[in-house]
């Protein structure tokens, strides 16, 4: 497995990376001209995520994975580890990723930009701390037992936490969701909102006073507690959203079947044995599950209020 962990690459560095040489066929079918695109086999397989406290602790941990995946499909893996959302999803458009981690938000803005970009799994996580058993997880506002926040009214002209503008409950449920339980913008509810870069450091800010209360994933606050940084007593839970599907495993479905078949197999077919089992150990799960885009329309209504809400104050 070759790393390339925070690499910058230009566009034009992308767009070398043409899997299987990207050849376009024109057809004819019956007698009749039609357009066919060749499916990609690439020798390699770039595989790509965003860094979180799970994968930059013990980023060895997903040898098994990339092992399994270089076994299943004969490919050479490597494996690439930007520093944001918008970086991965450059990466599929413009296929030097070929496999990756997003987060539900993310997705569904890929996939509106380019089809291709296919969901094909997520992780059941396991019971946590704050977390809930199953391929779901929910955004929740935060605030540290003995302050003064103690319910969502007190926090009106506080300092508030969010994680990335490209994360769903660390951006998009706060204000779209939770707008609505206000009443108004969160920029005009809160005094001051501002971005933390994770939802690890979203739950830590909140414990050290840094802001006042944050919004963060309830299978990302669990981290910081596993990690001994905060116990789940500290905090105050003043608010939670409904289940929101979690992080979609996918791949550009331009890529060879029997490709696919063995990407899918790679991570649906992982058991908890041998290093596999550290793998859904460190990912907090006992398996993968089957997902398809329709699992995550309920982000892309979420979507068209935020895009129907900007276009109404521009």
């Amino acid at each position: 497995m070759k790393i390339m962990q925070n690499k910058r690459l230009s566009r034009s560095q992308f767009g070398r990376r043409v899997a299987g040489g990207l050849a376009v066929a024109t057809v004819l079918l019956a007698g009749a001209g039609t357009a066919m695109a060749q499916c990609e086999n690439p020798k390699a397989l770039t595989f790509a995520m965003v860094p979180t406290e799970e994968t930059i602790a013990e980023l060895q941990l997903y040898k098994p994975v990339t092992d399994r995946m270089a076994k299943l499909t004969g490919k050479k893996i490597e494996f690439f580890m930007p520093t944001s959302y918008a970086s991965v999803v450059e990466g599929l458009l413009s296929k030097f990723v070929d496999v990756a981690v997003l987060g539900p938000y993310t997705y569904v803005i890929a996939n509106s930009k380019d089809p291709s970009v296919e969901v094909f799994a997520t992780y059941a996580k396991r019971k946590g701390h704050l977390q809930e058993e199953g391929p779901g997880y929910r955004a929740a506002l935060i605030s540290k037992i003995g302050t003064k926040f103690t319910d969502i009214k007190s926090l009106k002209g506080a300092t508030i936490g969010l994680t990335d503008p490209g994360s769903t409950s660390g951006n998009l449920m706060p204000r779209i969701v939770f707008s609505k339980v206000v009443g108004m913008d969160i920029d005009k509810y809160f005094g001051k909102v501002a971005y933390t870069g994770s939802h690890e450091l979203s739950s830590v800010a909140v414990y050290k006073g840094k802001v006042d209360a944050a919004f963060v994933a309830t299978h990302r606050f669990d981290n910081a507690v596993n990690k001994g940084e905060m116990k789940l007593s500290d905090v105050k839970i003043l608010w939670q959203s409904a289940p929101i599907p979690q992080d979609p495993f996918v791949y550009r479905n331009t890529l060879c079947d029997d490709i696919k078949k063995n990407i899918r197999e790679t991570f649906l077919g992982l058991t908890k044995k041998g290093d596999a089992k550290k793998f859904l150990d460190n990912v907090k799960s006992d398996k993968f599950v089957p997902m398809s885009s329709s699992d995550y329309d309920i982000i892309r209504d979420l979507k068209k209020a935020k895009d129907a809400r900007k276009k109404k104050k521009g």
